[in-house]
């Protein structure tokens, strides 16, 4: 099969487009032949070398996070799936490889398609579903009435942050650049902050929850706009003692990671509020919530641009300049 691989860590290489074996399937995986792949940022920090102290590939290996297709083969143990069905999923990591004409994926982590959703939407959805369903349900436990501040709210991860906060009765602050105002504002966004005009830092204050997906700067000036008590939740790092542990980390990556998030958490400590990262979990359970979600019309895919399976490095430098205004798909059957 066809398959676009890393051989080495660097921002210069491009991805290779290789053929390999069609993958293996234990047990409790099934073989998914790959319709549409998503591209993230992570696919980019990944190849970079970004991520490598806390998630080691070995060279070479295929690239992609994001899958919407076809099981064509099940494990001896499956039991949720069968030959046939249309599913979508994020690959746990160290099982990533999307970029490539079939992929193995545990059934855990593995969900039936939207059926409202296109194969290139569906691909769309699940790296950027999930990591707003973690952050907003599963960490934050955001409840309604309370105030979020979810940046960038044309990108991939903030277009659904958005849809999925109002749900939940959220009040809504994003900020974006003038061209998308209306975007976010269709999405439900309650404040819209033009980045490139205003300073978000003096028209938010007491806010229960900050999604940040930035840089320092702009994260140290997030916690100031929360109130007592309130949380920041972080998925641009930096990577906390916590998340060391969760993945099980050495003793010295967790004394590196300690040292890397001390400036953050002493800051939030200084302003009473928590500050914690957030590096999102494949979850076919949530990955059918979601679906339920987008089935009923609550939530909407937003997608930018869709590239040809032949085209995949540009994609990927597509989405490396940071211009999308929702996702960006490469359609590989």
């Amino acid at each position: 099969m066809k398959a676009y691989t890393v051989n080495r860590y660097s921002k210069e290489d491009a991805l290779q487009l290789v053929e390999i074996s069609e993958p293996a399937i234990n047990e409790k995986d099934v073989l998914v032949q790959v319709h549409s792949a998503g591209v993230n940022l992570l696919d980019s920090k990944i190849r970079n070398g970004e991520f490598k102290l806390i998630l080691p590939y070995k060279t070479p290996f295929t690239l992609g996070h994001d899958v919407a297709g076809i099981v064509t083969k099940i494990g001896s143990k499956v039991s949720k799936f069968k030959v046939g069905d249309e599913v979508y999923a994020r690959p746990a990591d160290y099982r990533i490889g999307t970029f490539a004409e079939f992929i193995s994926i545990n059934e855990e982590d593995v969900a039936i398609k939207p059926k409202k959703l296109t194969m290139e939407e569906a691909a769309s959805i699940p790296l950027v579903g999930l990591t707003a369903w973690q952050a907003l349900i599963e960490k934050a436990n955001l409840q309604k009435g309370q105030k979020v501040f979810i940046q960038a709210g044309s990108g991939g991860v903030g277009t659904i942050a958005i849809q999925l906060a109002k749900h939940l009765g959220a009040t809504v602050a994003t900020t974006t650049s003038t061209n998308n105002i209306e975007l976010v504002k269709s999405l439900g966004a309650d404040v819209v902050i033009d980045y490139k005009t205003q300073d978000f830092e003096t028209i938010l204050k007491d806010y229960d929850l900050v999604l940040n997906s930035q840089d320092t700067k702009t994260l140290e000036k997030s916690l100031r706009i929360l109130k007592p008590g309130g949380k920041l939740i972080s998925i641009s790092g930096p990577p906390d003692p916590n998340f060391a542990k969760e993945i099980g980390l050495s003793w010295m990556l967790k004394v590196v990671l300690t040292l890397l998030s001390y400036k953050v958490k002493k800051a939030a400590k200084q302003q009473g509020v928590s500050y914690s990262f957030l590096f999102m979990k494949a979850n076919g359970t949530q990955l059918s919530r979601i679906a339920s979600l987008i089935d009923t019309g609550i939530i909407r895919p937003v997608m930018d641009k869709v590239f040809s399976f032949e085209a995949t490095n540009e994609a990927l430098s597509y989405v490396e300049t940071g211009r999308a205004k929702g996702k960006v798909v490469v359609k590989v059957k």
